[in-house]
């Protein structure tokens, strides 16, 4: 079998400088991802981002040109050119999602939350996350979308599937409900911002830390180191208690039963002087009040003030302690107590003057039971 070497000379030329462009594109894309890996400056990390994809996409992109270049025709050809836009567009997606991951934590490590007044730092943290995650996912499902148009068939389906398209979208409107609410309570979430990350939160009575918000769920870091998983949409139709929505400032409360005779005096004057040896209160509350009575007590409130959650509650258990030892030793008179009151000598009714017939019984008495005689108390039987 002999070779038309004119024939393949016009083929071959195309495709043998469109290879040897993409190895040289690939071989100074790899040079240079091996060279920004070890800098740390602005450029090298856009470097970093780049270079690998398109390390691949370079040599794919001369090719698929050398293809049209060529005289070429058939089946064989068209396979090629079909891989090379699969692999352009795979490629092509893969970078989108690395630079929006690059960016994600660019923005991140612009704003850290481990600060004291990291309320701007979580809002900003908060939206990158789910924005970001929402268009890496946006990117990608359009990339699946690009590369299956380029197969007749799909395209052929997706034309019955139009033809269709009232039952279709029905059923997929009820089979993806949960994923497209999650989106949407996501984004929603992003925007309006009910809950940041590290915002105390109270969730179906468990105190915790916003620790993780995805696409579709959000992880919450309870006080005893386990771990809850909402839903996202849960956030949006469901009430809950968030203490850092503006501020993480607390007013935390601790309430003592007392008795009448406490001198609420130096008991004000004693929560001021704990709150002031206290490194926990911030300074701005601290109140001695009664809120309530009973018969036998009154309700003291300690109102006290802290920066955050977890301060507020070390001060509450620090308040009521050193007040129940104050109480203890200085005034133990004014710790609860029940009286009761026995008088001797009690009022008693007249005694009744003594029936003198023996046979008188009580009404309805029957026989062989004793009578009851008026002054007299039964008589044992």
């Amino acid at each position: 079998m002999s070779i038309d070497w004119n024939l393949a000379r016009d083929y071959a030329l195309p495709l043998g400088v469109g290879a040897l462009a993409g190895l040289v594109a690939w071989a100074l894309m790899t040079w240079l991802f091996r060279r920004a890996r070890g800098r740390d400056q602005r450029r090298a990390r856009v470097a970093r981002v780049v270079t690998l994809p398109l390390a691949f996409a370079l040599p794919l992109l001369f090719l698929r040109i050398a293809s049209e270049a060529t005289p070429l025709t058939g089946r064989p050809l068209e396979v090629l050119q079909q891989f090379l836009h699969v692999g352009l567009v795979a490629c092509i997606t893969w970078l989108l999602v690395r630079a929006v991951a690059a960016g994600e934590k660019a923005i991140l490590r612009h704003n850290p939350i481990d600060i004291a007044d990291n309320l701007a730092a979580r809002r900003v943290q908060t939206q990158t996350r789910v924005l970001s995650r929402v268009l890496m996912g946006a990117i990608i499902l359009l990339g699946i979308s690009v590369v299956l148009l380029t197969f007749p068939q799909v395209r052929q389906i997706g034309k019955t599937l139009l033809a269709s398209a009232g039952i279709v979208g029905l059923v997929a409107g009820i089979a993806a409900k949960p994923v497209f609410g999650n989106l949407i309570a996501g984004l929603q979430i992003a925007l309006t911002q009910p809950i940041r990350l590290d915002d105390v939160v109270i969730v179906e009575g468990e105190w915790g830390r916003i620790e993780e918000i995805g696409s579709s769920y959000v992880v919450v870091r309870i006080w005893d180191e386990r771990r809850m998983v909402v839903p996202l949409a849960w956030f949006i139709e469901n009430p809950f208690q968030n203490w850092t929505r503006r501020s993480a400032d607390l007013l935390g409360t601790a309430f003592l039963w007392l008795d009448y005779r406490t001198p609420l005096a130096e008991v004000r004057a004693e929560l001021e002087r704990i709150c002031k040896e206290a490194p926990l209160w911030d300074g701005r509350v601290c109140v001695t009040q009664v809120t309530d009575t009973s018969e036998q007590s009154i309700q003291v409130r300690l109102l006290v003030s802290a920066r955050n959650s977890g301060d507020a509650f070390d001060l509450r258990c620090l308040v009521r302690e050193r007040m129940i030892d104050f109480l203890t030793r200085k005034h133990p008179y004014a710790l609860p107590r029940l009286r009761a009151e026995i008088t001797e000598g009690a009022d008693v009714l007249p005694r009744q003057p003594r029936v003198q017939a023996d046979d008188v019984r009580s009404p309805g008495a029957e026989d062989g039971v004793p009578a009851i005689v008026p002054g007299e108390p039964p008589a044992a039987v």
